[in-house]
């Protein structure tokens, strides 16, 4: 649905290559074609750091808001210069005021000590003289006295201007400095991600990108992969390794989490959520318009123009039909709103054309008539707007209990109690929601049966974590020994020389409020060690043997 580092878009259950959502468009690789993808992934390459992408963007963002300030400063620069110039001709023209001012107050003192009230009588010729004298000196005193007010007036304003005017020039200079001074951190954030990206070798990057991916299908496109021995201790389809202690990383979802969750819309549904509330959930800060008059037709990549409503929708396969009959036709409801949604947002309302894979939506010609076809009828005019336009509504198969906030959309808590026990896609039973994988996504396993790792193994991969994240090594020799991956790997004995772990004997986890992986916590032979849950992502998928990897940036280490 939209761009997985760095195989294309995935709507389903995502992609192999991804370790962070992005705006770009990735080839249109088909799934067998290897050598595409590998290509497509030298293009996303900073997708090595989960939240690489997003600090770029968020740096981008305040660049643009520096330089949007620096115009407005600047415009503001010139209005303040003006009123500068303003205040300080009136400032001189208050100075010639007070000037008068003085003078009219001294005369005013002078006729109020010297002046005889009886003077203009005994000296006037008449009384109409009399009148019009003392109508000329009530006037003189009344002119007098407005003088004054409006120099006292004008003095006041003029002090209220100037101070306005220092706290105008102050308030811009703070945003300033503060925008900067964000966009300043997360440069600096970027420049270490960037660092680390240049320092590995295009093999490691595309190990470390097919294990944070894993598979390349649709939730309808084909059965939830629950290859044996993947599941936690405790579930049906937990394996045990045969070996004390032993440590495995589970992942909660796959990697794509952004937008709805089809497993957690099936979850939703089944506790008795409508669709409507099923996308408010999914889509905050979009309305849901329900009289939209769609287009006739839609352009399809190597189809050509096909009716909109009656064959396109009718054909998406994203979700499995037979969830409508196993109480999630509300969630079919949702998907046919998001489906719609995007389709119609990515191709200029019908005008342009949208691929048949997954790179897009994925598209069959054998078309449904059954409570797929009964959920497009049903929501037939629905469609989601976001700012007044239509929403580019992306979805995915299993986000581990967390949407990530991306693109406008808020992240969620997706549960409807305490997580993960009560996460929806827990109730929707998806076989993504805490797996440990251990395999490629053509089925390869390096000889390994399971994801569980030995003391021995898992103390490699802290040795591994000392030299991607603190240095002292070569980060190129980082990557899995034995005779899967090929190159110059570290061996266990030279990386351990490195970073001096030799023994784990226990772990746990620390997750962020928002869906995250934060720290995770060893007790070694070295004492306690903290790691940054990102850090240990990143070499745990450069050394953990074989294709075991760690698909999503919230997830858990257990130990048997």
């Amino acid at each position: 649905m939209f761009t997985l580092f760095a195989v294309c878009y995935s709507v389903g259950a995502s992609f192999a290559y991804l370790l962070y959502a992005s705006p770009s468009r990735a080839i249109d690789c088909p799934a067998s074609d290897y050598d595409c993808q590998i290509k497509d992934l030298q293009n996303a390459v900073d997708a090595l750091s989960p939240a690489h992408e997003k600090n770029k963007d968020d740096l981008l963002a305040l660049k643009n808001q520096v330089t949007a300030l620096d115009a407005k400063i600047t415009t503001i620069s010139k209005s303040l210069s003006g009123i500068e110039s303003n205040l300080s001709k009136r400032g001189k023209e208050l100075e010639i005021a007070k000037q008068v001012f003085e003078t009219k107050t001294l005369e005013s003192y002078k006729r109020l000590r010297f002046y005889d009230p009886l003077a203009p009588f005994f000296f006037a010729t008449s009384m109409p003289d009399f009148f019009r004298e003392l109508s000329y000196r009530r006037r003189v005193i009344e002119e007098n006295n407005q003088l004054v007010l409006d120099y006292l007036t004008e003095l006041d304003k003029l002090k209220t201007d100037k101070a306005n005017l220092e706290k105008t020039k102050l308030s811009l200079a703070n945003a300033k400095k503060s925008v900067a001074d964000k966009a300043g951190f997360l440069q600096i954030e970027v420049d270490k991600v960037q660092t680390y990206i240049n320092q590995v070798t295009a093999k490691q990057q595309e190990l470390s990108a097919l294990k944070a991916g894993g598979f390349s299908t649709s939730v309808g496109d084909t059965p939830g992969t629950l290859e044996p021995c993947s599941g936690a201790p405790g579930s049906s389809n937990f394996c045990d390794p045969g070996f004390k202690p032993a440590f495995a990383a589970f992942s909660f979802g796959a990697p794509h989490r952004t937008g709805m969750s089809q497993y957690g819309a099936l979850g939703r549904a089944k506790s008795g959520q409508s669709a409507e509330t099923i996308l408010a959930a999914y889509y905050q800060g979009s309305t849901l318009e329900k009289g939209y008059a769609t287009p006739a037709t839609i352009g399809v990549t190597g189809i050509g123009r096909i009716p909109f409503e009656e064959n396109y929708l009718l054909g998406i396969y994203e979700i499995p039909e037979s969830w409508g009959d196993s109480g999630g036709y509300e969630a079919l409801k949702a998907q046919t709103v998001a489906a719609r949604t995007y389709a119609l947002a990515v191709t200029n309302n019908g005008a342009g054309t949208i691929c048949t894979t997954e790179a897009c939506q994925v598209y069959k010609s054998a078309l449904k008539s059954g409570k797929w076809a009964q959920a497009v009828r049903d929501t037939r005019g629905w469609v989601l707007k976001k700012d007044g336009s239509l929403a580019k509504t992306y979805y995915a198969s299993t986000s581990g209990g967390f949407t990530i906030s991306q693109w406008g959309w808020s992240g969620i808590k997706d549960t409807a109690g305490d997580w993960p026990s009560n996460a929806f896609e827990k109730i929707g039973n998806s076989p993504w929601f805490y797996k440990g994988w251990y395999k490629s996504r053509g089925g390869a396993t390096c000889g390994r049966n399971s994801p569980w790792l030995t003391g021995v193994e898992m103390a490699d991969i802290l040795n591994a974590w000392k030299v991607v994240s603190q240095g002292g090594g070569d980060v190129s020799r980082v990557s899995p020994v034995g005779g899967c991956w090929g190159g110059n790997p570290y061996s266990v004995a030279d990386l351990q020389n490195i970073g001096g772990f030799s023994s784990v004997n226990s772990v746990s986890v620390i997750y962020s409020n928002d869906g995250y992986t934060l720290k995770v916590n060893f007790g070694t032979n070295q004492g306690d060690v903290s790691i940054d849950g990102g850090e240990l992502k990143k070499a745990f998928n450069l050394r953990a043997p074989g294709y075991i990897g760690i698909k999503s940036s919230l997830f858990n280490i257990e130990k048997l």
